[in-house]
């Protein structure tokens, strides 16, 4: 799996954290994000407790450490060390990340992972395509809408 540690990005791109336990679908998403021609710099953590440390060095670094702060969060539910769901509880009760967007992208359909994924601050939730053109197009529009439309507020200044 990749390391859980990563430069900056050096050309001031956008970093998208993937937190995915799936070698398959790591390998799927990118190849998926290469072929959507992001501009972007796509980091990988396998699991939870990756996710968690990753961030927490981010945020203590202030983004001038070795981990960058994700300008977008891409998150599986069901992973090994830490649910994906206690994750997005400890993004959201971290005020460096109040402002980030959470995506939850996951096979899970269930409405109980749907309604706790919203309750914990999730900004989308959203099933993985089963066909690899279809996370082709799934990661041109997350990338278009999140990392080149949406506005966001700084780090530390969303309002609950």
């Amino acid at each position: 799996m990749e390391s859980a540690i990563a430069a900056p990005p050096s050309d001031g791109a956008p970093l998208i954290l993937l937190v995915e336990d799936n070698p398959d679908d790591v390998l799927l998403a990118k190849r998926a994000f290469k072929k959507a021609a992001l501009s972007a710099t796509m980091e990988v953590v396998s699991d939870g407790d990756e996710a968690v440390g990753y961030l927490d060095a981010a945020a203590q670094a202030g983004g001038g450490g070795q981990s960058a702060p994700p300008s977008l969060i891409l998150l599986d539910l069901k992973l090994p060390k830490r649910p994906g769901l206690e994750v997005l509880r400890w993004i959201r009760a971290n005020r460096h990340y109040d402002a980030t967007p959470v995506v939850v992208l996951t096979s899970s359909t269930e409405d109980e992972d749907i309604q706790k994924a919203y309750a914990l601050g999730a900004n989308s939730y959203l099933q993985k395509p089963v066909a690899f053109n279809g996370l082709v197009q799934l990661l041109g529009v997350l990338g278009l809408y999140w990392l080149q439309n949406n506005l966001t507020a700084s780090p530390g200044t969303a309002q609950r």
